[in-house]
C-alpha cells in the first residue's frame, strides 16, 4: 500500500536526507516510524503525503503517486503533521466543513472518540487546550475511515491518561484494507500498539521488521554479567544487572523492549543488520 523504490532526498545537494531508499508497507497493520531528532522522519512522512518531492526514485501510495495530488488520493489519505491548527469555528461547523472531503467520513464515529478523550462538544476549537486540540484532529483522522493514516508526534500535548486513551482509541479504528503509521520520538507511547517498527537513521533503514519476527530473532532479557556471555548485542545497567538485547538462539519468549531495541540498533548497527540479513 505504501511503496518507495529508490528514493533519493534532500533540501540541498548538500543536505540529502535519504539515498536509493526502499520500503514496502502492507496494510491491517500499525507501523511505527523511530529514529533520532533530525533523522528526517518528518520528512519521509510528508513525501509519502505529497508535500515533498523525491529527487529521484519513485513513491506510491495507495496506487497514486502523492506528488501529483489527486483527489481520489487525497480522499484516501489523513496525515497528521506535528504542529497542528484549527480554525476558530465550533466542532459542529468543523464537522460540516471538513467531514465531506472525505467519502467514508462517520460523524458518530468521530463523536464516539472525542467522547472517549473527554472533549467537550460544545466549545469554540481555539478556545480548546492543545491537549484537546490535539485529540480533535486524532479523532476526526481516525473517523475518516481513510486507507492511510499517517500522523507525525500525535501525542506531544496528551497527559499520561489521555496517552493510554489514545492506544485504545487508535488500535479499535483499525481495519484489515487500512494502514496506520505513526512517528514519534517517545517510544513507550507506542507499547501494546503497533505491530511493526522501522527505525531510520543517517539515511538508510536499520530495520523493518514486525514486533513478532523481531520477538523471534532477539531477546531482551536481564543478566547479572554481559562479560562472558556470547549473543549480547546492547547491554545497558540495571538494579538487577545489566538489561541486554540478545540473539535469540534458544528461541525463548520476551516482549520486545521498543526503547532498548531502538538503543541496540542505533550503538550496534551492523551487529544487528547482520543479524535480520
Amino acid at each position: 500500500m505504501i511503496e518507495l523504490a529508490n528514493l533519493t532526498f534532500g533540501y540541498s545537494p548538500k543536505k540529502i536526507l535519504y539515498r536509493d531508499l526502499s520500503l514496502l508497507l502492507q496494510p491491517g497493520s500499525i507501523y511505527g516510524l523511530l529514529g533520532k531528532n533530525g533523522a528526517g522522519k518528518s520528512s519521509l512522512l510528508r513525501l509519502m503525503a505529497g508535500l515533498l518531492y523525491p529527487t529521484a526514485g519513485t513513491v506510491r501510495v495507495a496506487g497514486f503517486t502523492p506528488a501529483r495530488r489527486e483527489p481520489a488520493f487525497l480522499q484516501e489519505l489523513y496525515f497528521i503533521p506535528e504542529e497542528i491548527y484549527l480554525p476558530s469555528i465550533s466542532l459542529n461547523r468543523y464537522i460540516d466543513t471538513m467531514g465531506p472531503f472525505y467519502p467514508k467520513f462517520s460523524e458518530s464515529q468521530f463523536r464516539k472518540h472525542l467522547a472517549e478523550f473527554d472533549v467537550p462538544p460544545d466549545q469554540k476549537l481555539t478556545a480548546m487546550s492543545y491537549g484537546q486540540k490535539k485529540k480533535v484532529i486524532i479523532s476526526f483522522g481516525l473517523a475518516t475511515n481513510t486507507r492511510i493514516l499517517i500522523m507525525d508526534e500525535p501525542t506531544n500535548g496528551l497527559d499520561i491518561p489521555s496517552k493510554s486513551q489514545f492506544r485504545k482509541v487508535v488500535s479499535s479504528a483499525l481495519a484489515d484494507d487500512r494502514l496506520m503509521l505513526i512517528s514519534t520520538h517517545q517510544v513507550r507511547d507506542l507499547d501494546h500498539l503497533i505491530d511493526g517498527i522501522i527505525i531510520v537513521d543517517e539515511s538508510e533503514i536499520l530495520l523493518n521488521h514486525s514486533l513478532a519476527y523481531i520477538s523471534e530473532r532477539l531477546l531482551f532479557s536481564t543478566l547479572s554479567t554481559v562479560a562472558e556471555t556470547e549473543g549480547v548485542l546492547y547491554a545497558e545497567p540495571s538494579l538487577r544487572g545489566y538489561s541486554v538485547v540478545m540473539e535469540n538462539r534458544e528461541q525463548e519468549d520476551s516482549k520486545v523492549d521498543l526503547e532498548r531495541l531502538f538503543n541496540a540498533i542505533v550503538t550496534n548497527r551492523s551487529g544487528v543488520k547482520n543479524l535480520f540479513r
